[in-house]
């Protein structure tokens, strides 16, 4: 009797914990329509189905290169812990585990794909943002397939599959660095090889490109915060309630100290309070408290997200100022508090410590130069190759006509 019901305790312990993680990935996915919905309001109308071309298409390309080889490679077995590079084979075979709770203490082996393909994809999509407005529509994606499928799972493996940094002590709990820095480096070496949009800066001035539409834009971030609760609740790995419960809480608290940092910060410097800011300090307080998400306190997540809108609307201006054309500000966001937050590990919260902050060092070292140099590459083949930017004529007219020959928004006047 006792036997029976200890069985049926770990059947329904299964149960629910395989259901919050396939609620997590769905909330995962509910980003990809945040990153749309924030990249489409940034930019402006003649770009809208550009905008929402990638970021269809992205997720499905993501998925269908995780399945193929990027899932192998980043959870790649035992048998290659603590190495740098490891392969279990072509596609997902799960042979009998996939099904039954023998697989997992908290999920089945699908949930787990399923979870983690979310994350892949969106590596790419942070890529999408900075490089918006001029990028050719087929470099882009032949990058964001060989980046998904192989560069995120390889810099994945490392921690997250058992790698070396994993041997390391190095900690990122749910991406700032192995998400969301990685595809800031991405997004850097872009930008770099693309130069900036036609008209952003002249004679050493800068001249702003609005965004079509800041309603667009909000509705993007609150998505995308909304996302954030599976993206770092779901990173707990089961329903543990005390852990789960936690990491909303600090994931929620730096999300709103972000907002009130980059609005404090926007009110003084630049004299109005400006709403992009306040969004991207949203943004920022979110990225900067995501890799120690489950080891922070409620003062130390006000702290993290504080300090990351502060300093966002800091890095905003500078990479304006030295001519890195960000549409969507992924650099200051994604790049600046990817690294942020997982070096912040090494200084609040439950692993604080010279010897750990040492390691998280390492870690953001290591993958910022891997992940820039192979973009760089990436980038540069294509565009000795094939080309990675649209003409002038074309950026001018749009890339909904030259590249989709179709329009957002038919209805309205063109104003050139």
């Amino acid at each position: 009797m006792e036997q029976n019901i200890a069985d049926s305790a770990a059947v329904n312990l299964f149960t629910i914990n395989n259901l919050w993680m396939m609620m997590a990935t769905a909330l995962v996915f509910i980003m990809h329509l945040g990153f749309a919905a924030l990249e489409a309001g940034l930019t402006q109308s003649k770009n809208t189905v550009n905008i929402l071309f990638k970021n269809s298409v992205i997720p499905a390309l993501g998925l269908i290169t995780y399945t193929v080889v990027g899932f192998s490679i980043m959870y790649p077995g035992e048998a290659f812990a603590g190495s740098f590079f490891g392969f279990a084979g072509f596609g997902v075979a799960p042979g009998e585990l996939g099904l039954t709770k023998d697989y997992n203490v908290g999920y089945t082996y699908w949930t787990d794909f399923l979870f983690q393909g979310m994350f892949a994809a969106t590596a790419a999509t942070i890529v999408s943002g900075a490089v918006a407005e001029r990028v050719k529509l087929s470099s882009f994606l032949i990058f964001s397939l060989i980046f998904v499928g192989v560069v995120y799972p390889v810099v994945g493996m490392w921690k997250w599959g058992g790698g070396f940094l994993d041997s390391l002590g190095f900690y990122d709990f749910a991406g700032s660095t192995l998400v969301h820095s990685v595809g800031g480096w991405g997004a850097l070496t872009g930008v770099l090889l693309l130069g900036p949009r036609v008209g952003k800066y002249r004679k050493n001035r800068i001249y702003p490109i609005p965004g079509h539409s800041l309603p667009l834009a909000a509705i993007g971030v609150f998505l995308l915060w909304l996302g954030w609760f599976g993206f770092n609740g779901g990173s707990v790995l089961s329903a543990d309630p005390g852990l789960v419960s936690l990491v909303l809480v600090t994931t929620s608290l730096s999300a709103s100290a972000g907002a009130i940092g980059a609005m404090v910060t926007s009110w003084q410097f630049l004299k109005k309070p400006d709403i992009t800011m306040v969004l991207n300090g949203i943004l920022a307080g979110l990225v900067g408290i995501t890799a120690g998400a489950d080891l922070m306190n409620p003062l130390e997540a006000i702290i993290i997200g504080f300090v990351s809108g502060v300093i966002v609307v800091f890095a905003v201006i500078f990479f304006d100022k030295v001519k890195l054309d960000d549409p969507v500000g992924a650099l200051s966001v994604h790049l600046v508090y990817g690294i942020f937050g997982t070096l912040v590990v090494g200084v609040l919260g439950d692993k604080a410590g010279l010897g750990q902050l040492w390691s998280q060092f390492t870690g953001v070292a290591v993958i910022g130069v891997f992940v820039t140099i192979i973009s760089f590459l990436l980038w540069y083949s294509l565009k000795k190759s094939m080309g990675i930017r649209v003409t002038a004529d074309e950026e001018h007219e749009g890339l909904d006509f030259s590249e989709h020959a179709m329009e957002a928004y038919p209805e309205f006047e063109k104003v050139r």
